[in-house]
């Protein structure tokens, strides 16, 4: 059985316009973010994603030749333009999005086995690539494990009710679903506690053995419905927040880490492991993103930790 790691979604630039009136351009992604992330924490990733052969594009393949774990699927180059993002940061360095975005992955994805897939954001939601994305998920989830995160982006992704078909039928085939509380409010108008742990249980009847939901600087909360446990994970005490450009996605890498670490995750034995897994079992890897969000914040831009930074 193979255990290979393969990462689906958008790579783009993003162009960061700051409050002091500077703007700099650098690769993101949520995907390549996670990409990275799994990377620099030691795992080998295979990367399949669509950005072009131009100045923007040559960018981001410099970006990610940097990181000797990533492996870039055949096709993945090929794309006629390289898709932007611009990001603007409020005071609290908090950032909203503007997209020139075309997703079509079909041509940089292959039917090789995948020990664990994962995917998210805007390339599981937006036509015509989307499909692609589902068809893939459903493969993986055959041979090995799948972890999902909305990673909501409402500029792209129509109205809430129109989203939450494409989310719901990623989840379906997602052994982990991770969102944050953003996401849920947009998607479900949840916003309650009572109301997020609603959508977390939808969830895990989706099929989800784990679901996570992060709430920024009040920590997260994880469900296990093999065991019924819910416990809420503190934050990182004393980290001064420089802004939050790719907090979410270094959490997820972080997560998805620990539970390959742990033997949760990249084969279909490691699914039935996480379905009896409890509460215990999983701790260390939410354990993990916490620290590896927490690293990514204190830092501009999306840069997430190495294994000798997190020091684990």
């Amino acid at each position: 059985m193979t255990h290979r790691t393969l990462v689906v979604g958008e790579a783009l630039v993003d162009v960061v316009h700051r409050t002091d009136g500077s703007v700099d351009e650098h690769p993101g992604g949520s995907p390549l973010n996670v990409a990275i992330g799994l990377a620099r924490l030691g795992h080998p990733v295979h990367f399949a994603a669509r950005f072009g052969d131009d100045v923007h594009g040559h960018m981001i393949r410099a970006h990610l030749e940097r990181e000797p774990n990533i492996t870039l699927t055949r096709g993945t180059a090929s794309a006629p333009t390289t898709s932007t993002a611009t990001a603007t940061l409020d005071e609290s360095g908090a950032a909203t999005y503007d997209f020139d975005l075309t997703w079509d992955v079909a041509s940089a994805l292959d039917t090789e086995p995948t020990g664990h897939l994962h995917t998210g954001s805007i390339a599981a939601t937006l036509a015509p690539g989307a499909d692609a994305v589902l068809e893939a998920a459903r493969r993986a989830h055959e041979t090995g494990t799948v972890s999902y995160d909305p990673n909501a982006r409402p500029t792209l992704m129509g109205r809430p009710e129109e989203a939450r078909a494409r989310v719901e039928a990623l989840a379906a085939v997602a052994d982990v679903v991770k969102a944050s509380d953003e996401d849920l409010a947009w998607l479900y108008d949840a916003h309650t506690v009572d109301e997020i742990d609603a959508c977390m249980r939808g969830f895990a009847e989706l099929g989800a053995a784990l679901v996570v939901v992060t709430r920024g600087g009040d920590g997260s909360r994880v469900y296990v419905p093999a065991t019924e446990e819910w416990t809420d994970v503190a934050p990182v005490v004393g980290v001064v927040v420089t802004d939050t450009v790719g907090a979410g996605d270094s959490f997820m890498s972080g997560l998805v880490s620990g539970l390959l670490d742990a033997g949760l995750l990249a084969s279909r034995d490691a699914a039935e492991a996480l379905r009896r897994a409890d509460l215990a079992a999983v701790l260390p890897a939410v354990d993990r993103a916490t620290r590896c969000a927490a690293i990514t914040v204190s830092r501009e831009g999306a840069n997430p930790p190495t294994r000798s930074e997190l020091g684990a």
